[in-house]
């Protein structure tokens, strides 16, 4: 069965034999290069990533003689199983794509490699994209000189990185007005998740306004419903209604979502947890998931340029 069908198949169809096909390919090294990009980007699927998926996916990162492309899709096709598992918490490993020790496992690694700075740049970057999906205290070091790096993308890591790990609202709201779009449109989202009241107004604008690229208005509509939902309900009203499906379809859902929050928010102001990923005793806080967030432990991150634009 060639990988490329798999493409045109949705995951949940797939043989079940579908994860020994992938390792089939990820462990030969003869294999065609574009072939070994397929699998390791189809590997990284909720519905056939497990342990052994892991162990094939970590040997692709580590291995020096692999091409930085295929060792840096490797790693951003381990974050949403990362991402998955952080937010369960293993409170029922039965609804986990792998297990306890594997998670950590994964940790370790990204994090050692991360560190070793012979790793080339574009695989490093990856590696810390993906390691971000389950936050730990050496994160946010990272994060900041990411941030602070001349290299544009670096910063559009960065910026990618604060949407799931809280304590950057001051340079989030920077990035909004960042000439970059792809750092503008991870800004969004990123403001969104955290629910930047101080973005309120700019996110907003970018809904009214006539010229917003279809991609960022999307990002936009999903970060207004958490930010104020209330006032993201009258804003959002008449796009429910657009001719466009996509802005349609997630206006409605972002309307659905104005009044989740609301209800949410009048019971509780913060919802912590500790979780695996919880170092030195202290708990990390969990980023709320929000539909996009789902939607990226579902779907590895689309590479390059982080946005699947329509």
């Amino acid at each position: 069965m060639e990988l490329k069908i798999f493409k045109d198949i949705p995951p949940w169809e797939w043989p079940e034999d579908a994860d020994r096909i992938f390792l089939g390919v990820l462990g030969d090294d003869r294999t065609d290069e574009s072939e070994r990009l397929l699998a390791v980007e189809l590997a990284g699927d909720f519905v056939v990533i497990n342990d052994e998926l892991v162990d094939a996916l970590l040997a692709i990162v580590h291995n020096a003689k692999d091409s930085e492309s295929l060792r840096a899709r490797a790693a951003i096709s381990l974050g949403p199983a990362l991402e998955y598992a952080y937010m369960d918490g293993f409170e029922d490993a039965e609804d986990v794509p792998i297990s306890e020790n594997k998670f950590h496992e994964i940790q370790e690694s990204l994090c050692k490699l991360y560190m070793d700075t012979d790793v080339p740049q574009e695989v490093r970057r990856r590696i810390l994209e993906a390691a971000v999906r389950a936050p730990q205290d050496w994160h946010q070091d990272a994060i900041r000189e990411a941030y602070s790096s001349t290299d544009e993308s670096w910063r559009l890591t960065a910026v990618f990185c604060m949407g799931f790990v809280r304590g950057f609202n001051d340079q989030i709201l920077e990035a909004l007005g960042d000439e970059n779009q792809d750092i503008h449109y991870q800004a969004v989202c990123a403001a969104g998740n955290w629910e930047v009241d101080a973005a309120w107004s700019h996110i907003a604008t970018l809904i009214t306004a006539q010229d917003t690229d279809k991609y960022l208005l999307l990002a936009a509509i999903e970060a207004v419903a958490g930010i104020r939902p209330q006032e993201a309900a009258e804003i959002l009203i008449d796009l429910i209604e657009s001719e466009d499906e996509d802005i349609a379809e997630t206006a409605t859902e972002a309307m659905i979502m104005t009044e989740t929050f609301f209800e949410t928010k009048t019971k509780t102001k913060k919802t912590t947890k500790t979780s695996p990923a919880t170092e030195g005793g202290t708990a990390v806080e969990v980023h709320r998931i929000t539909r996009k967030k789902m939607k990226s432990i579902l779907l590895p991150l689309s590479l390059p340029g982080y946005i699947m634009r329509v």
